[in-house]
């Protein structure tokens, strides 16, 4: 069957299910309201907002939430939900776009949002030991005067453990790469309960299996991620953002693949379509042209910075770029990101009361601006509202498929559109997903991807969760 039936089939029984009604074994309940009191909650608007993110998918609530408040309660749930072969699923803020935090099967949701201390720093060394539930901003505001960042910026306000899970990128990608190479080592606690510890803070290490990366965008499926070493990066000395417009997106694609080539070290650019600018102009008051548009961001010294920009000016020119406009004062180059930002929620603007179904495929950055050409002819014959937009410096973009979720022709339509760009970017050498991870929405793009590298994955599982507790029925 086509990928793209499974998944809108999978789409329609998950609305059935979405209103099944499960329970917990009474023994179950007793025993995890002696161990959490009133950090147990079993009412419909706690269910309903862990068995929930920002995807199309409808609501599947867990039958109760725990909030832990460190790894030995972490423990004892997991042993007795394993007792009571209870279905067991991670939540940090619940931010993903794959359906990760769906209660698909019931079972108890673990919120490990309470887990938000910062253990230590080691600026010297650059790395710094966190809980799960401490996020990306709470993080660098603690750092802010030690003369230290963590870079990664998926543009919500998310978990690290979260981030850690679905293996999550963002902007600063190009320069800083994503959670796989920002994760230095972890605590774990596994499906029997056992709790290990993987990597370390050296800098490498030939010791054995590369456990930190099995877990790191394991969304939840092998472990639960209670502790993280995460590496540092010093602030730069000097910062510059600049906007850029073009007169199609193939040329403003074409001027960041020559910039990548030339060895430019830009750290963020980001390219929004028309229609996304236009959504951004109304949605955060802003008066951009209204055309492709490119954003960018230089980190390094001063002079670095000037000289950095000052190559990308020119080769933004000689590919059609107009008004290249700098943002130079920390309060302008604020203002500008975070209209970056919130473009998920000005294009939400576009079609009043639709929900999004987001593409995320990555290819080789030569192949970028064919795969985009192609894609916009897709765009240009769809019914619906399709912003596009990305993180071009590597590879990687998005398309928000605004969908009426009542709306079995636009789900149909959605999902034809996703398999085909999908498709077309595996055949360039790309991935279905850059940073947005599996979920329930790609799984059978996850065969198509690796063939018989998924079985590899199922024995991993079934060995290291064999009764499928943690977090069942995604990514395979």
């Amino acid at each position: 069957m086509e990928a793209a039936a499974v998944t809108a089939g999978h789409f329609a029984e998950l609305r059935e299910r979405a209103g099944e009604e499960h329970s917990l074994p009474p023994p179950l309940l007793d025993e995890l309201r002696r161990l959490f009191g009133d950090r147990l909650a079993t009412t419909r608007q706690v269910r309903e907002h862990h068995g929930t993110d920002i995807s199309s998918y409808p609501v599947t609530p867990p039958d109760a939430v725990v909030f832990p408040q460190d790894t030995n309660e972490v423990v004892a749930t997991v042993g007795l939900c394993a007792r009571h072969r209870t279905p067991m699923i991670p939540f940090g803020i619940g931010t993903s776009v794959e359906g990760h935090v769906l209660a698909t099967h019931g079972g108890v949701c673990i919120d490990l949002s309470r887990m938000n201390r910062i253990l230590e720093v080691n600026a010297s060394d650059l790395d710094v030991r966190v809980e799960p539930g401490v996020t990306r901003k709470q993080l660098n505001a603690y750092l802010h005067d030690t003369g230290l960042f963590f870079p990664i910026d998926p543009g919500a306000d998310a978990t690290l453990g979260g981030m850690a899970s679905t293996r999550a990128s963002g902007t600063n990608a190009v320069r800083y790469g994503t959670m796989r190479e920002n994760v230095l080592g972890a605590t774990v606690v596994l499906a029997d309960g056992r709790v290990i510890r993987t990597g370390g803070r050296a800098r490498k290490s030939a010791a054995g299996y590369d456990l930190t990366r099995l877990f790191v965008g394991a969304e939840g499926t092998l472990g639960i991620l209670t502790e993280l070493t995460l590496r540092l990066y010093p602030i730069p000395d000097g910062l510059s953002a600049a906007v850029c417009a073009f007169p199609t997106v193939t040329a403003a694609v074409d001027s960041v693949i020559e910039a990548i080539q030339c060895g430019i070290p830009v750290a963020r650019v980001e390219l929004l379509d028309t229609l996304t600018v236009k959504a951004v102009n109304r949605y955060s008051k802003l008066t951009l042209r209204e055309a492709p548009t490119l954003w960018y961001e230089f980190h390094g010294t001063t002079r670095g910075v000037e000289e950095q920009a000052t190559q990308m000016q020119e080769i933004a020119r000689s590919h059609g770029g107009l008004d290249f406009e700098w943002a130079t004062r920390p309060e302008e180059r604020t203002r500008l990101w975070q209209a970056r930002h919130d473009a998920y929620f000005a294009c939400l603007q576009l079609r009043k009361g639709s929900r999004m179904i987001a593409t995320d495929v990555c290819v080789p950055i030569s192949r970028l601006a064919e795969c985009i050409a192609d894609t916009e002819q897709d765009v240009a014959r769809s019914t619906m509202p399709i912003p596009l937009f990305g993180h071009v410096g590597d590879g990687n973009f998005h398309l928000m498929i605004l969908v009426d979720p009542d709306s079995d022709a636009d789900l149909r339509e959605a999902w034809d559109l996703n398999t085909r760009l999908v498709r077309r970017a595996l055949a360039m050498g790309g991935t279905c997903t850059g940073e947005h991870g599996i979920g329930l929405g790609k799984r059978e793009f996850l065969v198509e991807e690796f063939g018989a590298g998924v079985d590899v994955m199922r024995q991993l599982k079934a060995t290291l969760d064999p009764g499928n507790l943690l977090n069942p029925g995604k990514v395979i």
